[in-house]
């Protein structure tokens, strides 16, 4: 697996968000994939990512990681394999594909809405985090700001310090 690098990565970004990050880069890289490897495939109610925009909505992510013109779903075997690459090599960019499935639940039924899919850029520094993110279709009923925001949560997990604080311009 070439690890993380997207040739393509669209230049026409719909967001930069900047962090500082009291952990090494690669503590940093292990929790992101921790967490996606967590929440890919996993269905969550619209309230437990942001304020929602579907009444009664859900949400499912799936994830890929990027491997030069493509893009590898991350299940957990290559979770596991992408932890142990940013463990040995230096990987200073993690590119991601990010499909978001909707869907608005009434009653028993339940309806299937539109996708939002998202292409997101880590660039990982010394005590800092970028993350760049490119909308390429949907109806942004989770919009970027929400995206990061929520994988920003996710990497602070529940520790008591904050690892990565966003920093305001």
């Amino acid at each position: 697996m070439t690890i993380g690098l997207y040739e393509t990565f669209p230049e026409n970004l719909h967001l930069i968000a900047n962090y500082t990050v009291i952990v090494s880069i690669r503590q940093l890289q292990q929790r992101l994939l921790k967490f996606i490897g967590q929440i890919n495939r996993q269905e969550f109610l619209f309230e437990q990512v942001s304020i929602p925009t579907i009444p009664n909505g859900v949400l499912i992510f799936e994830f890929g990681l990027a491997d030069v013109n493509t893009f590898t779903f991350l299940d957990a075997i290559e979770i596991k394999k992408a932890i142990a690459a940013v463990g040995s090599e230096r990987v200073h960019i993690l590119d991601f594909f990010c499909s978001i499935r909707y869907y608005k639940s009434s009653g028993e039924k339940r309806v299937a809405l539109k996708f939002d899919y998202y292409m997101l850029r880590g660039i990982f520094g010394k005590g800092k985090l970028e993350m760049q993110v490119f909308h390429e279709r949907g109806p942004r009923y989770l919009s970027p700001e929400d995206l990061t925001g929520f994988l920003l949560r996710g990497i602070n997990g529940t520790s008591n310090r904050k690892i990565a604080r966003e920093i305001t311009p």
